[in-house]
């Protein structure tokens, strides 16, 4: 079916989109959300074929889950490139689904599904504000720019706003995200401890010539875009 899109014209005459005068608005898949990340932050492994790979989990959830003791069920974690490839290759456990893809209504596998179901709950933002996956991909992304020669913090922000919604920001868009750029730069100056654990988020390698503070500062504010509304939703 071909999709339209929103005009005055059919937002009047179907407001509820009963009639599909529009294309839905929906939250991404589990799969698209990760790798778009990864994307974004330049990290994705394109790579086509080869093995599964074994990316990112909270420790202990497989032994936890395991029915006997008599074998090593200890999560064979991936290293290097292997963290960063497409979801697909993901190598998935049907008693022991990857916890990340489940939170965004991964299928189990466990049985055949025809229709994905689609929530939204608290538990998904703080999956894309506190997984590693995420928080790397946030890292990066203040890393690469950072690198970037800029005259202002404004000039900073804007080009990741536009890397993430590929729009320009709006004035009080930009306003909100610097000064919380500034306000946690101080924190983290005066917390240098803080700065340096979240400057070392996942295994992707540090620029150890970036001031710690500053890259911890900007990776919260790629944190922010990675969480909007308009970036994880297919419009």
């Amino acid at each position: 079916m071909l999709f339209r899109s929103v005009t005055p014209e059919l937002s009047l005459r179907d407001p509820e989109n009963r009639l599909m005068a529009r294309a839905s608005r929906f939250r991404m898949p589990a799969m698209i959300l990760r790798d778009w990340a990864l994307a974004t932050a330049g990290l994705l492994d394109v790579r086509i074929g080869g093995p599964p790979v074994y990316p990112y989990q909270p420790d202990g959830i497989w032994e936890s889950l395991a029915i006997t003791k008599e074998r090593d069920f200890t999560y064979p974690a991936s290293s290097g490139n292997d963290l960063y490839r497409r979801s697909l290759y993901t190598y998935w456990k049907r008693t022991v689904a990857p916890p990340t893809l489940v939170t965004f209504d991964a299928t189990t596998r466990e049985s055949c599904v025809v229709n994905r179901s689609r929530t939204n709950t608290p538990l998904q933002a703080l999956v894309l504000m506190n997984d590693v996956t995420f928080v790397e991909a946030a890292r990066v992304m203040a890393q690469n720019e950072l690198k970037q020669p800029a005259d202002s913090i404004e000039e900073r922000v804007g080009r990741l706003f536009r890397l993430v919604t590929a729009r320009e920001p709006a004035g009080h868009e930009l306003e909100v995200l610097c000064n919380r750029y500034r306000r946690n730069l101080e924190l983290y100056r005066e917390r240098p401890e803080s700065a340096l654990q979240l400057s070392r988020s996942g295994e992707y390698p540090v620029d150890e010539s970036l001031n710690p503070s500053e890259l911890a500062a900007l990776t919260t504010v790629t944190s922010v875009l990675l969480n909007l509304d308009e970036v994880i939703t297919k419009e």
